[in-house]
């Protein structure tokens, strides 16, 4: 014979049930999204610098994962506003999705910027990596750290140009020239890094602020020589190269990261889907191993923890565009 179960246990089981029921289905989509269709990743910036190499090798895991085209279409201009308005303006379904770094958290504020903040458009999702700009000279300038880099450019019968290819580096060009004190530090803006880094080797601009990306297999072959690193540690790659504080260099303290982002009012269930999904392909070795090469760290996590980083950067930079404004 069957135990007796009081009338007040069955409706408590009940309820406790009903209750992990109602729960389940919103964790199953969470972690069992996938699209049924092409995901298109938009990188605002040129083919060819260090975002698109590294938005190809995690679309590359993605596709595995989802069993989906992942295409990498680079959309440049305007200071990555045209690719992040494309993003804005596409269905939130999770279909196409934004790859941007700090850099977003800055339009707000650029002088030719009109209309609302593109970053209160948009939903961070997962941020994929983390890799610390760099500053870095041609080798033929008698320079082996920041210190000598700033004596230098002080000196110098010819003033010194600093080459940069997102708003970003140009805020830190301009703090670089203002705190060092030197008017005139003159800074070339370049829509993409390939080009930048080819008048670099040829001596043609004295230093720029980069990713280690683009500037790594130049160091390896001794044309380029990094001087400082702008992250909160010693880069792996780079590790006899001091850091923005080690240096005496505070206010280039920040790694930069990258991330993808979704038009606002996309799902929470299709954000976390794919959050779960660059967890799992920064996880896998043969991703690790190609950022760890081009000097970038996996990162992957959640998005309240990549909206978290976002907000923390956007105040940061609130902070030195009051200090600097941009004319």
């Amino acid at each position: 014979m069957p135990a007796f179960i009081p009338i007040p246990s069955l409706r408590r089981r009940a309820v406790a049930a009903l209750t992990v029921a109602a729960c389940l289905p919103l964790a199953a989509l969470a972690a069992d999204w996938k699209p049924d269709r092409p995901v298109t990743l938009v990188v605002p910036y040129s083919p060819g610098g260090g975002t698109d190499a590294q938005t190809r090798v995690v679309a590359k895991e993605l596709q595995q994962i989802w069993g989906q085209p992942v295409i990498v279409e680079n959309v440049p201009g305007a200071d990555g506003v045209i690719g992040t308005r494309k993003v804005i303006d596409a269905k939130p379904n999770g279909l196409t999705l934004l790859v941007q770094l700090p850099s977003l958290t800055l339009i707000k504020h650029l002088p030719t910027f009109k209309g609302s903040d593109p970053l209160a458009q948009l939903a961070p999702v997962s941020a994929f990596s983390a890799l610390p700009g760099v500053v870095t000279a041609n080798a033929a300038l008698p320079v082996k750290s920041m210190e000598q880099l700033v004596r230098y450019c002080k000196s110098a019968a010819t003033p010194c140009s600093v080459g940069t290819t997102e708003n970003m580096a140009r805020l830190q060009a301009r703090i670089m020239g203002e705190e060092n004190a030197l008017p005139t530090l003159v800074v070339a803006n370049y829509k993409g890094g390939g080009q930048m880094i080819t008048d670099l080797v040829a001596n043609n601009i004295s230093f720029a602020i980069a990713g280690s990306t683009a500037v790594l297999p130049f160091v390896k072959t001794g044309a380029l020589r990094v001087v400082m690193t702008m992250g909160d540690k010693r880069s792996a790659v780079l590790p006899d190269v001091p850091t923005a504080i080690e240096a005496g260099y505070p206010s280039f303290d920040a790694t930069t990261w990258y991330g993808l982002f979704a038009p606002k009012g996309t799902p929470a269930e299709v954000q976390e889907g794919i959050a779960a999904a660059v967890r799992q392909a920064v996880k896998r070795e043969d991703v690790r191993k190609s950022l760890f090469t081009i000097g970038a760290e996996p990162v992957g996590n959640t998005p309240a923890e990549f909206a978290a980083m976002v907000q923390r950067e956007a105040k940061r930079i609130d902070a030195q565009v009051k200090r600097f404004p941009l004319d």
